[in-house]
């Protein structure tokens, strides 16, 4: 009954919300509305606001909102997960669901919205499919913090990306952030305009085009084609279509000098995922050494890109037999380069058979065509021989289809082979392309979704002091009692920002949680937020899996918190380095002694390295 009236209240006021967007995105006039619009507190997903800002929106509405815009969000994330979904593919194209699957999504909405949606759809579809995308956009980025049920976490993501020196992860990451929608202009790490890439917010890293800092952002991803592969855990049975699928990801963009391999180091103890960037020239470098030891001591699953295919001299054979020989793993490529150095267009998908050309000024128009260049149609066939190969070695349920159909297996069970081995760490895909010459980033993305793991796919324990250290299994329900790890601090000239991962729970504005190292309760925990580079937008709450920072929670890096003064369950920290320089500072002034001390103390606290 209380699903219901939930359903009956978010219908309402999705329909007020479509009202005075309907004739400027449609071209066609919906009924007037009376109902509260808490759905006009949505901002735009290429401008993350702080919620203050958001109530500015409610202008678009017909109807003044009584609520605020906290309240109002806070009421949208209860709404049930189930219903979201059904809202973001009502709103959807056409092709990306059935007509069984579009009348069950308008039984949710109100009649005169149902009416209006189906008559737009076939009377214009290709408009339909356009239009609705940029509501379907809005609605995905709240979803991330509506509910915590494994159903939502199936489709949110936590990677990382980590690469050696001026291998181009910033660069790759700034590609993303604009596929995605989350920036509406592309700017280079060493740009003329003096803007600089998103992820480098600090002066330093844009004037020396290097990054220093590890930097969080998030951002949704509209599965292109093909069925997701089902969760981990289950058998080769067919996975249901999600053609259109949309997944929340939260990233992690980390420095690649050795001064700051603290950054990934925390960065890779809270991440499900994460992708290693190659460089296609230089191939593997020290610290790609490196990293790829740091997420073996995490056990994280991986993907690997091989960047760069642009430059003169790039050879990504070389640099696959150099991954398979230095870092001592199994991996075969996903794709295969169409043309390298300048004459480099696109790639061929092995596992679909199909050419991917990226077009338009900057890569945004992706083309797909079935017909594969002559030159590469045999080292297609032998590539994708050898995939099957290994995944058949690797993965007992694939072995039996293999031998059973051999060359006639499916798109989506060799998804789903590919994504147990890398699940169980037996497998890294490696995909290919140019972040910079804007070329293989979009199938990067379909890679993220398809293959690396969802926060619930992930064992976690924590260690209860009570008993030993005795493991306890952690479960991503926001139901049970909060866990979750600082995995970063930083001091901001208002106060403390304390970067959480949660674990187990969940994190509402105005709770107070224990310090597990202290046992001292904190005070009510002033804003929780959603960060984007330098950027924040306020959340009502976070649940198991997500990834969030917090204000006024003192504490060092590493601390475990816990909802329930009672527990005594502690995280496995990050690894630190021992330290590689001494020296010693003294202060010129006396009087400035107690204050340098504080500094250095407020340096330790941000910095585990510096003792």
């Amino acid at each position: 009954m209380q699903s219901n009236k939930k359903m009956a209240t978010t219908a309402k006021a999705f329909h007020a919300f479509r009202r005075p967007r309907c004739q400027a995105l449609f071209g066609v006039r919906a009924p007037a509305s009376r109902s509260p619009s808490f759905l006009s507190s949505f901002s735009s997903p290429s401008s993350p606001t702080p919620l203050s800002s958001l109530s500015s929106l409610s202008s678009l509405s017909s109807s003044r909102s009584p609520l605020s815009a906290s309240s109002s969000i806070a009421e949208l994330a209860e709404c049930p997960d189930t219903l979201l979904s059904h809202l973001c593919l009502a709103l959807r194209g056409a092709s990306a669901c059935s007509a069984r699957q579009f009348s069950s999504s308008l039984a949710s909405l109100s009649p005169s919205s149902a009416s209006s949606l189906a008559s737009l759809r076939a009377h214009s579809p290709a408009r339909f499919s356009t239009q609705t995308g940029r509501l379907a956009a809005s609605l995905s980025h709240r979803r991330s913090f509506s509910s915590g049920h494994p159903e939502h976490m199936r489709f949110l993501r936590n990677i990382g990306i980590s690469a050696h020196i001026d291998s181009g992860k910033t660069t790759l990451t700034e590609r993303i952030l604009f596929y995605t929608g989350r920036i509406a202009a592309i700017h280079e790490v060493r740009g003329s305009d003096g803007v600089g890439a998103k992820m480098d917010s600090m002066e330093l890293e844009r004037e020396k085009g290097i990054t220093i800092q590890s930097a969080a952002t998030y951002c949704s991803w509209t599965l292109r084609e093909g069925a997701a592969p089902a969760p981990a855990s289950g058998k080769a049975a067919a996975a249901p279509k999600l053609d259109g699928q949309m997944y929340n990801i939260n990233i992690i963009d980390t420095p690649g000098h050795v001064d700051f391999t603290i950054e990934v180091e925390r960065a890779l103890r809270v991440l499900d995922g994460a992708v290693l960037v190659c460089c296609g020239v230089a191939g593997v470098q020290s610290q790609t050494l490196t990293v790829d030891r740091q997420m073996k001591r995490y056990s994280v699953p991986r993907l690997i890109f091989v960047n760069k295919l642009d430059r003169d001299g790039a050879d990504p054979q070389r640099a696959l037999t150099a991954l398979r020989r230095k870092l001592a793993i199994t991996t075969c490529p996903l794709q295969i380069p169409i043309g390298l150095e300048g004459r480099h267009k696109g790639v061929v998908d092995i596992v679909r058979r199909q050419a991917v050309y990226f077009d338009g000024a900057y890569g945004e128009k992706v083309r797909v065509d079935s017909e594969i260049p002559a030159a590469l149609r045999s080292p297609l066939e032998d590539a994708r021989a050898e995939l099957l190969e290994t995944l058949a070695d690797l993965d007992d349920s694939f072995a039996e289809i293999y031998l059973e159909c051999e060359d006639q297996c499916t798109e989506t069970q060799i998804d789903e082979a590919i994504r147990r081995a890398t699940l169980q760490r037996k497998f890294v895909p490696l995909l290919m392309g140019s972040a910079k010459g804007n070329k293989g980033v979009q199938p990067l993305l379909d890679a993220v979704c398809r293959y690396l793991p969802a926060p619930y796919e992930i064992p976690q324990v924590a260690y209860d002091q009570d008993k030993q250290e005795e493991e306890v299994p952690l479960h991503a329900d926001p139901k049970k009692s909060l866990v979750a790890l600082a995995f970063k601090i930083q001091e901001l000239p208002v106060g403390q920002l304390t970067y959480l991962r949660l674990y187990q729970g969940k994190l509402k504005k105005g709770d107070s949680v224990v310090n597990v190292s202290t046992q001292k309760r904190s005070s009510p925990i002033k804003r929780i937020l959603q960060m984007h580079a330098d950027e924040a937008r306020e959340v009502p709450h976070a649940v198991a899996g997500d990834i969030v920072a917090v204000s006024g929670l003192e504490c060092n890096s590493g601390t475990t918190f816990t909802s329930d003064a009672a527990s005594r369950l502690s995280l496995s920290s990050m690894f630190v380095p021992e330290p590689v320089v001494s020296l010693s500072v003294n202060v010129k002034k006396k009087d400035d002694q107690q204050r340098f001390a504080k500094a250095l103390n407020r340096f330790q606290r941000e910095d585990p390295t510096f003792r």
